[in-house]
């Protein structure tokens, strides 16, 4: 009498299961931009090191022969401290505004890298990460340049480059939420003007604020870049406990929003 054999019931293959940032996409767009960036560097490192330079001229000794201390310090080291988060500014907002518009708009770069393993999520963060590692870089010219103008050196300034860094992040990622979200390259004008040119001014950079309104004090507490001009100074002067907690918490926390708001708004730009 025959039996019946029972079939084993199969198992199916076990896949790996993708997460949202796949390292191989990341470094994929990342070593694009570094050799893209081959072709541009000279150009870039010639701005980031004249342009901090001259605010030191400028401003260190134009101002400087008015106002010889700030804060019990030489107003040309206040300005040199001062002055790596216009450099940090400079070097991560309007690359990201501009050459993300172009990359996406005109040239379409970015319909090119989606096409291959990558999604938008990763597209943006490895863009953004190699921009704030490029103003974490030119950040730090204007403390080298500050040491030739009598800036005296401090353990505390290796930690510079990590808040140059932080800060670039979240600049970086709120020039690509611009570039997501305006229709046209002339309309980055009303973001300069409205946003970062005063942001830009009070952000204790040159000059403190404690001699301004009190309210122009309370609303610098929602500017990125008064937080990171704070934890520059405190790096190279003197830490201030909690205090820098909190600036670098505000710091994180506006890394992270204008990230994911980047994210959300390059996910209907270049796929809806």
């Amino acid at each position: 009498m025959a039996t019946e054999a029972t079939a084993a019931p199969a198992v199916a293959p076990r896949t790996r299961r993708l997460g949202r940032l796949e390292r191989p996409a990341l470094a994929g767009v990342l070593v694009r931009e570094v050799i893209n960036f081959g072709s541009y560097w000279k150009s870039s490192t010639f701005s980031s090191i004249v342009q901090p330079l001259i605010y030191l001229l400028a401003f260190g000794f134009g101002f400087g022969s008015l106002v010889n201390k700030v804060g019990g310090r030489d107003y040309v080291e206040f300005v040199a401290t001062g002055t790596v988060a216009t450099a940090v500014l400079f070097a991560s907002v309007f690359p990201a505004m501009f050459g993300t518009f172009v990359k996406y708009k005109f040239q379409r770069t970015y319909d090119a890298i989606l096409a291959a393993p990558v999604d938008t999520e990763e597209l943006v963060t490895a863009e953004s990460l190699w921009i704030a590692a490029r103003a974490a870089f030119f950040g730090c010219f204007p403390i080298v340049i500050g040491f030739f103008f009598g800036l005296q050196p401090n353990w505390g300034m290796l930690t510079i480059p990590f808040i140059a860094f932080l800060a670039g992040l979240g600049w970086a990622c709120f020039g690509i939420l611009i570039a997501a979200v305006l229709k046209s390259i002339d309309d980055f004008s009303y973001v300069t003007s409205t946003v970062i040119t005063p942001l830009f001014l009070v952000a204790g950079t040159f000059f403190p604020l404690s001699g301004l309104p009190g309210w122009v004090g309370i609303a610098a507490n929602a500017n990125p870049l008064f937080h990171c001009v704070e934890l520059v100074h405190h790096a190279s002067f003197g830490f201030a406990g909690w205090v820098d907690v909190g600036h670098l918490a505000f710091l994180v926390a506006f890394a992270l929003v204008t990230w994911r708001l980047a994210i959300h708004y390059m996910v209907r730009r270049v796929i809806d």
